[in-house]
């Protein structure tokens, strides 16, 4: 067995089962997601040329969200990028990673920067709670601001805005750090960590939803991975013609649905009274006797109360509330 393979059972054992009583303060393991790489002298030009965020503007000490657009403005994927020590990091839906690289490489090729699938090098732990703070502290570790990037000697760690912390540890010592973690916090699994991401609003473009949406369809501008003032990059033309001379017609909503069976990304949010399709699911998870979900809509179709998933036959959503609504409501009133 090798040493990866030996670390992927340990790692298993400890998260297979969530704790039987959560002390308020959780860590999961984050398998869904992988990490692409760009590495080299021209890495920041490259980037720059390919995705929606400013990567020129981005610090040392920060990450971002983003996105790569096909020509035609739509996602094919979002990310989290954040600089390293000889390029960038982007975490983003696993089952991207290979289609991602294998597109980029076509326009790598005229720089000088390497792309590599670096999922195996890092373990990702999500921490989120009641007591984030006094965790970290227990194991030594700072705690980082929102979008914030605070490096150890083996950790990486990013703040998010809901005050969860994403903890990036070099494989050869994650068993030993995380371990450590657990001693403070309760072992925890991946659906309520995309909980608390839609409960945050913050989307993921996933396989099922490939190329289906364009950034501003999942908010992405409200969360600050969309610059509107940087130079080209593919897809530029549209996102930004939606943003200056468009109307937004759909964008990414919370929903509630009474019951316990999670849609699967890309499943149609269905008007009951006229059979339409007006929208599809984002992320979807599992709450407490609800599931939570967020979902790209129709505008004029997100008030109503006959929307369902699926095949429009199954229990019906009600609209929940994001963070950030107020300000999206502000920003659109004054557009107008």
């Amino acid at each position: 067995m090798t040493a990866l393979s030996t670390l992927a059972t340990e790692l298993t054992n400890r998260f297979g089962t969530p704790a039987a009583e959560n002390t308020g303060t959780s860590l999961c393991w984050l398998t869904h997601e992988g990490v692409v790489a760009v590495d080299g002298a021209d890495a920041e030009r490259f980037l720059q040329g390919q995705v929606t965020c400013d990567v020129a503007r981005l610090g040392t000490a920060q990450t971002t969200l983003g996105a790569r657009c096909n020509p035609k403005g739509r996602m094919q994927s979002s990310f989290r990028l954040q600089r390293s020590e000889s390029g960038f990091l982007l975490s983003m839906a696993r089952e991207l990673i290979a289609p991602q690289l294998a597109d980029l490489s076509k326009y790598a090729a005229f720089f000088k920067t390497t792309l590599s699938d670096q999922t195996e090098k890092w373990v990702r732990l999500g921490l989120w709670g009641e007591s984030v703070a006094q965790a970290l502290a227990a194991v030594e570790l700072p705690q980082p601001t929102d979008n914030q990037l605070l490096i150890t000697n083996h950790a990486r760690l990013i703040g998010l805005p809901d005050g969860a912390v994403e903890i990036w540890l070099a494989a050869d010592h994650a068993l030993k750090l995380t371990d450590q973690l657990l001693e403070h916090c309760s072992a925890d699994n991946t659906n309520n960590w995309l909980l608390r991401q839609i409960q945050a609003g913050i989307g993921q473009v996933t396989g099922p939803t490939l190329e289906l949406f364009i950034p501003q369809m999942l908010n992405l501008q409200q969360l600050g991975g969309v610059s509107f003032k940087k130079g080209c990059y593919t897809g530029q033309e549209i996102v930004a013609r939606m943003q200056y001379l468009g109307k937004l017609k759909r964008r990414m909503y919370r929903l509630l649905l009474a019951g316990d069976v999670a849609p699967d990304p890309g499943t149609p949010i269905v008007d009951r009274d006229s059979g339409k399709s007006v929208g599809e699911v984002v992320l979807a998870a599992n709450g407490r006797k609800l599931v939570e979900m967020l979902a790209v809509l129709q505008k004029d179709a997100a008030q109503l109360a006959t929307l369902s998933a699926g095949n429009g036959q199954g229990p019906l959503l009600t609209l929940g509330d994001l963070p950030y609504d107020s300000e999206m409501a502000a920003t659109e009133e004054a557009a107008q």
